[in-house]
């Protein structure tokens, strides 16, 4: 893990995400590049969740603020900046490895979408925070930008203050490939992991490896898990179960493995996971 994105703007909730992209940097010698976006000149600023909003023909829409853009650039700078000093990373221009964490600053003008197809797959963890319950502002199109246009995985803080996850781990697992790939690029924090769980739900029916594949997997890494059975019935809650019964402080897991769009109308796993719950979640989307 040795680059860590983060975007950041000049909103409080942006404050418990750098403290753990700081906090991660620091543990695995990352380098940390924070990205502050400003919208095109004309072009207003995001408000609703990525690919979600529609926009009715004819309607008007705000024209951003150029003084408000500008102090918001500058507040986000401030903050970043702050931040690296605060943990003693020092800044730098020119990306390179000096065996110790750097800090680098960007400005980059566009949209989210934009910003993490280009800037996202050369990334090897993005931490955002996670919106508001029934949210549609930036901090969800920043989220769903992140998951759907990155093919990194994403880490997902809650808004208040925690500290860094990854001392007790659960993996949801579907026997699917997306929660195989995720595992796979949570295997630094699961490394350094105390303790390492892995819970399905329902019965392990379908093509696809078990559990107890993915058991054997980390031990060829030199990882231990546990392995939790639950029926089915109620994923989401069978999985937060799992994970207050373990006393777990981060969940990794494989996102939208089917439509988006469907979960997002039905209320799908994931959504729930990185919505509508205050937990940490590692999520991959590909």
């Amino acid at each position: 893990m040795k680059v860590i994105m983060v975007p950041v703007a000049d909103r409080p909730e942006c404050r418990t995400a750098l403290e753990t992209a700081f906090g991660l940097a620091a543990e695995f010698s990352s380098n940390i590049v924070g990205y502050h976006l400003r919208p095109h000149r004309g072009e207003p600023q995001p408000n609703r969740g990525a690919h979600l909003a529609v926009t009715v023909v004819g309607a008007e829409l705000p024209e951003p603020d150029e003084a408000a853009i500008k102090l918001n650039s500058a507040n986000a700078a401030r903050l970043f900046r702050a931040m690296a000093d605060e943990r003693g990373i020092p800044m730098a221009r020119k990306p390179r490895d000096v065996g110790h964490p750097l800090a680098f600053w960007n400005v980059m003008v566009g949209t989210p979408e934009k910003l993490f197809g280009i800037i996202g797959p050369t990334s090897d963890c993005i931490v955002v925070s996670r919106p508001r319950p029934r949210g549609s502002g930036p901090a969800l199109t920043f989220l769903l930008a992140a998951l759907l246009n990155s093919g990194k995985p994403l880490l997902v803080m809650p808004q208040k203050r925690a500290r860094l996850p990854g001392r007790r781990i659960l993996i949801a697992w579907d026997q699917g490939v997306q929660s195989a790939l995720a595992m796979t690029a949570a295997l630094p924090l699961l490394a350094r992991a105390e303790r390492v769980h892995i819970v399905c739900c329902g019965k392990e029916e379908i093509p696809g490896p078990k559990m107890k594949h993915a058991q054997n997997y980390l031990l060829h890494c030199g990882i231990e898990s546990e392995l939790h059975a639950a029926k089915g019935r109620d994923p989401a809650a069978e999985i937060l179960a799992t994970y207050g019964a373990a006393r777990c402080d981060l969940l990794v897991m494989g996102a939208y493995s089917r439509s988006r769009l469907r979960e997002r109308i039905l209320g799908g796993v994931t959504h729930h996971m990185v919505s509508a719950t205050d937990v940490p979640v590692f999520a991959l989307h590909t």
